[in-house]
């Protein structure tokens, strides 16, 4: 909190892209909390009668090829996006940070072997190593969380290593060694601690990135599984319908772009809040 008020421009929210961007995500998030209470029908009610039925004062956007309201799978599937993308990217940024700051401190053959395999899958894309570990896993929620995490632990290892092995050679970190403090001790109190401010914004920005993987996955049937709701599923089946019935198509892509596009932008107010790219050209 002390660098956001140390900056002129104020807090995070200073901007009106900030701003926006934090109104649309807290909407976002409680329409996946409150999903129950605020979708007009159930996400997997049938109703074969008033199948691809266009925008209606009853359907607000229509309904799908089982007559389903396609604004309340929408709302529903939020929870599955939100909640796959935030798991799959906490897990990876937990573990990215812990193998990144061990490889940057204690360096040598553990550095060179953590080197290697995080460089190895950073030459790959995202989706293709989900791809692989879905194929090893099978789909569904589990899964798909834990390929996630894997695609995205990279990019978590290689900045944490590189913000430590900066901070390590810091005179307090020198002062802490020569005291007798242990390697966990320095790791936990000074080491980790300064690296999280960039991690953290680079994980909400990756969180858009993985909504839209999820989304990825979902589309090729191998995210979460029916008859859970899913923004990528929906596109999936849309597509087959997108002649005939255009908005089970539109809505879930719209849901996913001001999803993904708010993350950024609240992300990018974050990044020049905390002043985090001229801390970063300093060290």
């Amino acid at each position: 909190m002390k660098a956001l008020r140390a900056l002129p421009g104020g807090t995070v929210l200073g901007t009106w892209r900030g701003g926006l961007a934090f109104l649309v995500l807290v909407l976002i998030a409680l329409a996946a909390i409150f999903a129950p209470w605020i979708a007009p029908y159930p996400y997997d009610i049938q109703n074969l009668a008033a199948t691809n039925k266009g925008p209606t004062l009853a359907h607000w956007l229509g309904t799908d090829e089982f007559g389903r309201d396609v604004l309340s799978r929408i709302i529903y599937g939020a929870r599955t996006s939100l909640s796959v993308a935030l798991a799959a990217i906490g897990v990876s940024l937990t573990a990215g940070m812990c193998l990144g700051a061990a490889a940057g401190y204690f360096g040598g053959a553990f550095d060179r072997a953590v080197t290697a395999v995080v460089d190895l899958t950073w030459s790959f894309p995202e989706v293709l190593i989900a791809l692989i570990f879905i194929a090893i896993l099978g789909p569904g929620l589990t899964s798909t969380i834990i390929a996630i995490s894997i695609a995205y632990l990279a990019q978590f290892a290689r900045l944490t290593r590189a913000q430590v092995m900066t901070i390590k050679s810091e005179t307090y970190v020198e002062a802490a060694t020569s005291l007798g403090a242990g390697h966990t001790h320095i790791m936990a109190s000074h080491l980790l601690p300064n690296t999280l401010t960039p991690v953290i914004v680079a994980g909400m920005l990756a969180t858009g990135d993985a909504i839209i993987l999820e989304a990825t996955l979902g589309f090729f049937g191998l995210g979460v599984q029916p008859p859970s709701p899913s923004w990528g599923a929906m596109m999936s089946s849309g597509t087959a319908q997108i002649f005939l019935a255009p908005w089970t198509i539109l809505g879930p892509g719209l849901a996913i772009c001001i999803a993904v596009i708010a993350i950024n932008l609240f992300g990018d107010s974050l990044i020049d809040a905390m002043d985090i790219r001229n801390r970063l050209r300093d060290h």
